[in-house]
């Protein structure tokens, strides 16, 4: 038995495993309850009293071993696996590696600045937690302004003052803050995100994103605001596009204009895009009121200007087709690689 024993151990020494399995057929083999090592504890019951010391000790010693080399293999496979991961494998294709892409917000937004920026107009931000003042008072919204409402408005605090605390509900404020910190001339504009109390939908989201604009000096005139506003609907939708300006009506400017342009699907001449007109509405813009210089410390006597703002997400839309609002906040992946950066 003896001789058996040592035999057993130098096999053990030579065992080989490449898997987990065949690590577990090696444990079962010798540890299991039917394994090798509970017949030869079986058999060594038989053997003489005078031979069970030095027997004994080999029984140990064989189990030691057994349990040695398990440990050793399965440590060995563990190491294999993490290096095999940590190999880069060279016939793989060097762009395998998926990058990520800018948002269509971003993208959108990043040309309508590169775009201003190029005529001189700079880039102005401000907080998104405002006051009544800075939102609503000094643009001259009447104090029974609808905008005001919980029903459009998120009000953070409501003060005895009136001056309460809110979620801008535009980037205006940013241009308030600059005419208070900043004397004539002025040629900003203020991209930021804002929060009105609506409903979500395919057409409506309570967080969207605007750039505003305001251009103020001596001897502004509305020529001056359709000049400024050709030149970006023709950079930004293509050489050919054309716009117009239809009457309307904004507490802060007077006066007021919605601004068209043509359709760049259909060239003006009518599809479901532009439902038929062959325009398409971008953005709200007029001659900045006196009232709001006066209220910002300007002397409308002296000075003039002319202000604009338009929805990123409406912008974004028209440019890539998009549908549905709630596509630009869901994070879809897929929705997301079909946007390039390119401009």
């Amino acid at each position: 038995m003896k001789e058996k024993i040592i035999q057993y151990i130098e096999k053990v020494d030579n065992l080989s495993a490449k898997t987990s399995s065949e690590i577990e057929n090696i444990r079962i083999e010798y540890l299991g309850k039917k394994g090798l090592m509970n017949e030869l504890f079986e058999q060594f019951k038989e053997i003489p009293p005078q031979e069970k010391k030095e027997i004994g000790l080999l029984l140990n010693n064989l189990k030691k071993s057994v349990e040695t080399k398990i440990e050793f293999l399965k440590n060995s496979i563990e190491n294999s696996y993490s290096k095999e991961e940590d190999k880069e494998d060279l016939t793989k294709p060097y762009n395998e590696k998926v990058l990520g892409s800018s948002h269509p917000l971003s993208i959108v937004r990043n040309q309508i600045i590169e775009i201003f920026s190029s005529i001189g107009y700079v880039v102005e931000e401000a907080g998104e937690i405002e006051d009544d003042w800075h939102v609503f008072s000094a643009l001259n919204f009447a104090e029974e302004h609808p905008a005001r409402d919980m029903q459009d408005t998120f009000f953070i605090e409501k003060r005895e003052d009136n001056n309460h605390t809110v979620l801008r509900t535009h980037t205006s404020s940013v241009q308030v803050r600059t005419m208070e910190k900043q004397a004539p001339p002025i040629r900003m504009i203020a991209p930021g995100r804002v929060f009105r109390n609506e409903a979500i939908s395919a057409r409506a989201h309570c967080i969207f994103h605007q750039i505003e604009g305001l251009y103020i000096d001596k001897g502004v005139s509305f020529a001056d605001l359709k000049q400024n506003l050709l030149y970006f609907a023709k950079e930004f939708f293509g050489e050919n596009t054309q716009i117009r300006l239809r009457p309307s009506y904004f507490p802060f400017t007077e006066p007021s204009a919605e601004m068209d342009v043509s359709c760049n699907l259909c060239g003006g001449k009518g599809c479901n895009i532009c439902k038929g007109t062959g325009w398409l509405e971008i953005m709200g813009c007029g001659m900045v009121d006196p009232n709001v210089l006066e209220a910002s410390k300007i002397d409308s006597s002296i000075y003039s200007g002319f202000a604009f703002g338009m929805g990123i997400e409406r912008i974004a839309m028209l440019k890539y087709g998009v549908r549905d609002l709630r596509l630009y906040f869901e994070n879809d992946i897929r929705f997301l690689e079909q946007f390039s950066s390119s401009f």
